[in-house]
């Protein structure tokens, strides 16, 4: 596996690369980030991961500083599922003013479900995916279902801005006992990631009964959130929307995703579940 720091290497590699898949991370690699280096691997012959922390996708008091850095252990498993190059750029290189005068804004869903708890995260997302596509410029660009308002934002933004960059949604991968992988799993406590699956199972409850034929929203939502209350969560929300759209979902609904976030202790977890109903 190739590492490359700088944009300008980075481009001359694309030159010859042929078609190229491409996931973007933040680092502090799990199964879930391996999942979608397999599916780039199905999409194209070249597979391009990047690793950036960044900075513009935290909000005050949010764990920018504290946010694992594990590179050396990223790169072992980066390179042992066959990764043809590693993007790494320092933030310098990235941003070299520091703070951009341009960003990306992304319409009225960033200020909903997660983007209302933090203010301007969708934004900081929007930006660096698109300064990262202008890079790479990949074909196809893998993300997982689990950060499910961050992939139809991009999606959205690819349609709109013309790029020909495909996007590949990735299903969430999970533990034996349903919590959705994820980096910031590591900062539970013990008896925490015991109680961690409660989000999940909640949501597989809203799922039974909506494809039981329930289209008591408001219902499902708040016995979710009671329950998660009732267990020691603080719940941001817990959200029935249109899957195609994340606008507010109306009863008879035919496809719909229920999202939902909490924290566990000072851990900010979210999770989300995809039903279709004939």
């Amino acid at each position: 596996m190739e590492i490359i720091r700088t944009i300008a290497d980075m481009r001359a590699w694309r030159k010859t690369a042929g078609r190229v898949a491409f996931v973007p991370t933040m680092g502090n690699l799990h199964e879930g980030h391996l999942a979608l280096v397999s599916e780039a691997h199905r999409q194209a012959p070249k597979v391009v991961v990047s690793i950036f922390v960044n900075r513009l996708q935290f909000g005050q008091g949010e764990d920018f500083g504290a946010y694992p850095r594990t590179f050396e252990a990223d790169c072992q498993k980066l390179s042992d599922a066959g990764v043809d190059v590693l993007f790494y750029p320092d933030e310098k290189e990235l941003y070299p003013r520091v703070k951009q005068d341009f960003n990306v804004e992304p319409p009225h869903i960033q200020n909903e479900l997660c983007g209302a708890f933090r203010p301007g995260h969708f934004r900081g997302v929007a930006t660096v995916v698109t300064k990262l596509f202008n890079i790479v410029t990949p074909d196809v660009a893998c993300f997982g279902k689990k950060d499910f308002q961050q992939l139809h934002i991009i999606r959205a933004m690819v349609a709109d801005l013309n790029a020909d960059i495909a996007i590949q949604g990735v299903d969430t991968g999970r533990a034996g006992d349903g919590l959705a992988l994820s980096s910031r799993n590591g900062y539970l406590s013990p008896a925490e990631r015991a109680e961690a699956p409660r989000l999940y199972h909640n949501l597989d409850a809203i799922r039974e009964r909506l494809l039981n034929g329930d289209s008591d929203y408001a219902s499902m939502e708040q016995t979710a959130r009671q329950d998660l209350e009732a267990h020691g969560w603080l719940v941001d929300y817990v959200e029935v929307r249109q899957a195609d759209t994340l606008e507010i979902a109306h009863a008879g609904e035919r496809h719909v995703v229920v999202l939902a976030a909490a924290r566990l202790g000072k851990t900010r977890l979210i999770d989300n579940v995809d039903v279709r109903r004939d």
